[in-house]
């Protein structure tokens, strides 16, 4: 029995919500793969953010390293004498690496370190720098830019160097302890700024320091991700067209063989099966070829069919035809009834033959949707006999049926199409029968399968000819039966039926060598 086949709706193809990606329904599987690729891609270049916040860490620790720095120098300078405070100043620049400048009460300098002795850093000027450190600053805005830093102010000299030039000096005043801040000197590297009054009251202090190495450790660190990044991309880049080789390329090539069977009218296109290939794609390629090549038969048997129904019917059409003819020239009363006779014989032929084909168009169909039920075989048969007994069906012929035990012979499926399986055999039995003659039914379980058996007298059908009388429209009946009797699809409907459940139908020779014809149905067992 063939699947039904369900019809996808709005939701997906196989009608799950939610499943449904209409935003990228306008996308190639290609770009799909790599656009996750390269978000997966993305997701990595978030160690950008957390380079940031690190970078705002070690910030933040040199300035509070910067306030402590400084409240020590005050303290020291608080206590020393006037004379030794340059000593001091000059002392505690070389070696925390920083510019010291000490302002008097009324805010004018008094002592500067860089004019105490050689300065301790100088402010490089870009334009003196190599390309690539112009790079490095240019990379250094963007990624900023990119995870949104907060924006740092450009460090200048005042014009006058006075207490009240420096905002942290000022807000000392109210202010117990140090205050810092950072800016950014010319070349984009941090400018560490604290300011502190002296405790004893006669000024103040402001430690000034370039920390480049902040600014080294975060580009190197940087440098490290990108190069991670831009190595992934490479990667990924790579791989998703080696994807979309493996993937997309091959279910192009099965859409346009596809096409081709679709719009072809050639026996010779088929879909390409790739033995090769175990994924997927093997599997889809595959089952089109089957879906392809049982669509073409189901073709070329319609196309059979309708020619053999074509036939069949003009037959007897020409026959009817010739009828009504020769009643319009014919006036002898034993003539016209002889030929109404024919007439009639012609449309119960054409009605008979029409009923079967009618039932054998529509056996796949309603087989498909079926729901099949437990049948003891047993009891439908011993019904069917009853019920063929009272409307003397048999013609004379016995019939014998070793009835098994109940339940023995139980199989799953449609009680009313199976009972047209064993009517076709019994008829068809019966007509090949001899007068007197015996017809033999047995059911019998045989492993996981039930066995029935329906044997004749008559003459049997020779071993070429026992696939052949399973066709649609075969033609052979017994001596002296009346021509149109028979349609020809009884056991071709008998064998679409048996096959729909799953079982085999086929002809053996009788045991013994006796005459005669035993037809074999093996039906899987019930479970249970």
């Amino acid at each position: 029995m063939e699947p039904a086949i369900v019809t996808p709706n709005k939701d997906g193809a196989d009608g799950e919500k939610g499943l449904s990606l209409r935003w990228s329904a306008r996308l190639s599987l290609t770009t799909r793969i790599l656009v996750v690729n390269v978000l997966a891609i993305a997701l990595l270049a978030g160690g950008l953010f957390y380079l940031n916040n690190y970078r705002d860490r070690l910030t933040e620790e040199r300035l509070t390293q910067a306030r402590m720095q400084l409240t020590i120098v005050a303290d020291a300078l608080s206590a020393a004498d006037t004379q030794d405070k340059d000593r001091l100043v000059r002392q505690f620049s070389r070696h925390l690496g920083a510019r010291l400048r000490l302002y008097a009460p009324d805010g004018t300098k008094i002592i500067d370190s860089f004019a105490l002795a050689k300065p301790t850093y100088q402010f490089i000027d870009p334009e003196s720098e190599p390309l690539r450190k112009d790079a490095a600053r240019l990379l250094d805005q963007t990624i900023e830019s990119i995870v949104f830093s907060a924006p740092i102010p450009n460090f200048s000299e005042p014009a006058k160097d006075m207490t009240d030039a420096w905002p942290e000096l000022v807000k000392t005043r109210d202010a117990s302890g140090a205050v810092s801040s950072v800016s950014l000197a010319p070349d984009r590297t941090p400018v560490i700024v604290a300011g502190k009054s002296l405790p004893d009251g006669t000024g103040s202090i402001l430690l000034t320091s370039n920390a480049r190495d902040i600014t080294r450790i975060v580009r190197a660190e940087r440098s490290s991700v990108l190069i991670v990044i831009l190595f992934a991309i490479t990667v990924s880049i790579l791989l998703s067209l080696f994807l979309a080789r493996t993937i997309v390329r091959p279910i192009r090539k099965l859409a346009r063989a596809a096409l081709r069977v679709r719009m072809g009218h050639s026996d010779e296109i088929a879909i390409p099966r790739m033995p090769g290939r175990r994924d997927e794609i093997g599997q889809l390629s595959r089952a089109l070829s089957d879906m392809s090549a049982a669509l073409r038969d189901r073709i070329n048997a319609t196309e059979a069919f309708a020619a053999d129904v074509s036939h069949e019917i003009k037959n007897p059409l020409a026959s009817l035809r010739s009828a009504l003819e020769g009643l319009e020239r014919v006036e002898d009363p034993d003539l016209q009834r002889q030929l109404l006779d024919v007439a009639n014989d012609d449309v119960r032929r054409i009605d008979r033959l029409i009923n079967d084909i009618s039932d054998a168009s529509r056996v796949d169909a309603e087989l498909a949707r079926a729901k099949f039920e437990p049948i003891d075989i047993g009891k439908m048969l011993e019904q069917l006999l009853t019920a063929r007994e009272q409307r003397t069906s048999n013609q004379g012929v016995h019939i014998a049926f070793a009835r098994p035990a109940k339940d023995v012979a139980r199989v799953m499926g449609d009680g009313g199409r199976l009972a047209r399986v064993f009517g076709n055999l019994l008829d068809n039995a019966v007509s090949f029968s001899p007068a007197g003659g015996l017809v033999e039914i047995l059911a019998t379980p045989d492993g996981d399968e039930i066995v029935i058996h329906v044997a004749d007298e008559g003459p049997g059908v020779r071993p070429e000819q026992r696939e052949e009388v399973f066709q649609r429209f075969h033609s052979d009946r017994p001596d002296g039966e009346t021509f149109g009797k028979h349609s020809g699809l009884g056991l071709a409907i008998a064998k679409t039926i048996v096959e729909g459940h799953q079982g085999t139908i086929r002809i053996l020779d009788r045991p013994g060598g006796q005459s005669g014809a035993c037809f074999e149905i093996r039906l899987p067992k019930a479970a249970g």
